[in-house]
């Protein structure tokens, strides 16, 4: 399998997760902003730092209001992280490999490239049936590349990068939540608390399932051990890394000659340190330099997958998929 092909399935997987996440942020950043007082930035803070894009951010729109932070995660094509620019690139990589992909996968992703240029029809939708329609979109994509692709290489590497993403994603937007939105003490286990909490699962897309796990009242550890460590929730991070583990063993393919190497070590140490840890050590130890070390992990993972598949004599990372996307985010 060419390193270029490998590349660019893996990315067309990272940006549309990418995208369907940020998508989800929007959501419920603009329903949370209903319950939150006149006035608040909470909300939109929260996103800014979610996605590792502050600096930026606060240089293109020094005002910060609401409206810069929508127009920055959703239209400005000069973010690289944007959902436009997200999508465009995995377009981009798509087209590249056209050959490889079923024809369905093309023209989801096309299509959906296209519904997203200035003058279309979805930017006369109101603000919440926009964002649906972007995350239907990138979910439609899975469903066809689930469907439709065989279970080869071209799969497995399509498969990582969505998995990656995930747990970065889900990783980030705990964090923020605990470490730069923790309320008060007078304010913890309030109303607006709790509707802090809810939103961070609704944007997680994990309410439903953690109502159905957790029958008492919504609590920070429970929200936490759910989001990080539940084994069966496809968006928790345990399981976004068992399915990283699994899908680097399969390949890999032949079995390991020696003592493993540092990409055999890492994903092996991230799994069972996220396997057989408690929500209550984890916190007692610092909930934030724990993930703050699993985002450095990551990086660390992707540069290490980047080197053994994606670089070889003849061609290395293509112009628009950088070396690392991923930005520690650290408060």
């Amino acid at each position: 399998m060419l390193s270029r092909v490998a590349d660019s399935l893996y990315w067309i997987n990272r940006y549309l997760e990418r995208a369907e996440n940020i998508s989800r942020f929007l959501e419920v950043s603009e329903a949370m902003a209903l319950d939150c007082p006149p006035g608040s930035a909470e909300p939109w803070i929260t996103l800014v730092e979610v996605t590792g894009d502050r600096q930026r951010f606060d240089q293109s729109y020094p005002s910060g209001l609401p409206k810069d932070v929508i127009r920055f995660l959703l239209l400005d094509r000069s973010n690289p992280n944007s959902i436009v620019s997200c999508v465009a690139s995995a377009r981009e990589n798509a087209r590249q490999i056209r050959d490889v992909m079923t024809t369905e996968m093309w023209e989801q992703i096309n299509d959906l490239h296209w519904s997203l240029q200035d003058g279309e029809a979805i930017w006369s939708e109101p603000d919440q049936e926009q964002l649906r329609t972007i995350r239907r979109g990138c979910q439609i994509f899975y469903g066809i590349t689930d469907v439709t692709l065989s279970r080869d290489l071209n799969w497995l590497f399509s498969l990582l990068g969505r998995l990656i993403e995930r747990a970065d994603k889900t990783s980030r937007i705990l964090d923020v939540k605990y470490f730069l939105l923790l309320p008060s003490q007078e304010e913890v286990g309030g109303v607006l608390d709790e509707l802090q909490w809810i939103a961070l699962l609704r944007s997680a897309g994990a309410y439903q399932m953690y109502r159905q796990n957790n029958q008492q009242a919504i609590h920070p550890s429970t929200v936490a051990r759910f989001l990080l460590l539940d084994p069966n929730f496809p968006r928790s991070v345990r399981y976004c890394l068992q399915g990283i583990n699994d899908t680097l063993q399969q390949i890999k393919q032949q079995p390991v000659q020696g003592p493993p190497d540092d990409l055999e070590c890492l994903r092996g140490q991230l799994l069972a340190r996220w396997s057989y840890v408690r929500i209550d050590v984890l916190i007692e130890r610092g909930l934030h330099e724990a993930i703050d070390q699993l985002q450095k992990d990551l990086n660390r993972l992707h540069n290490l997958i980047h080197k053994r598949y994606f670089t070889t004599t003849d061609f290395g990372t293509t112009p628009n998929n950088p070396a690392c996307a991923l930005s520690s985010f650290t408060a």
